[in-house]
């Protein structure tokens, strides 16, 4: 009788032992899981907006006399830039005019310009269409339109000849956003400014036209008013 009675009281004890695990349990599978923080995509850089810049670089020139035939010239390029872009999707399109101080010259000697026949870029400037496709930082682009400069053609002991003329030009480059307002770009512009005529003044015949097309490449920094990140 007594065993049976020890057996009776020790039951609660073992119905506490028993319901313990199964508490644990209950607890672990209503503890809250950690949750890692959301990732926030950081938005592609938006080209869109006004700016101003400057540029500096080398011009590469060919020259053509009637009377002495063609020949090369080299010298700097510096100047400023403004312009205008516009992005839709990847796509940006804009307008850019600059105007740069030119020190390219180029000079030969023939049996009809023994002296030295030099011709003479002073200034370029250039208005042009843009067109790009954007790698969020990265743009790539063409570019076109009107180019505008000097041609000075000379040879020692005769006046020479200066003329202001519009012509074309077309190129190249790339781009790339160092903040949401500066940009750096590298480009390439070949250019073709047509011909004058030098005549007597250049002491050779009336008929004589002076030609000049030339090769930039310059870099540029530029400082953009609107889009960003």
């Amino acid at each position: 009788m007594k065993t049976k009675v020890n057996r009776i009281a020790l039951l609660p004890l073992i119905g506490l032992l028993l319901a313990a695990p199964a508490a644990r349990a209950a607890d672990l599978s209503v503890a809250p899981l950690y949750k890692a923080p959301p990732v926030v995509a950081t938005p592609a850089y938006n080209w869109s907006g006004f700016y101003l810049g400057a540029n500096a670089g080398g011009g590469w020139s060919t020259s053509h006399w009637d009377s002495t035939g063609s020949f090369n010239g080299s010298g700097g390029v510096a100047g400023g830039t403004v312009g205008l872009n516009w992005q839709t999707g990847h796509a940006v399109f804009g307008i850019e005019g600059d105007i740069d101080w030119a020190n390219v010259k180029g000079t030969t000697t023939s049996a009809t310009c023994l002296a030295g026949c030099t011709t003479q870029n002073d200034w370029l400037a250039t208005a042009r269409g843009r067109a790009g496709y954007a790698f969020d930082r990265f743009l790539p682009f063409v570019t076109g339109g009107l180019a505008v400069g000097d041609i000075k053609a000379s040879t020692p002991g005769f006046p020479g000849a200066s003329q202001t003329n519009a012509g074309w030009t077309v190129g190249g480059g790339l781009e790339f956003a160092l903040t949401n307002n500066w940009t750096a770009k590298a480009e390439y512009l070949h250019v073709d400014l047509g011909n004058m005529n030098c005549g007597f003044n250049c002491g050779v015949t009336p008929g004589n036209n002076v030609s000049l097309r030339e090769d930039v490449v310059r870099g540029g920094v530029n400082v953009k008013f609107g889009g960003g990140n």
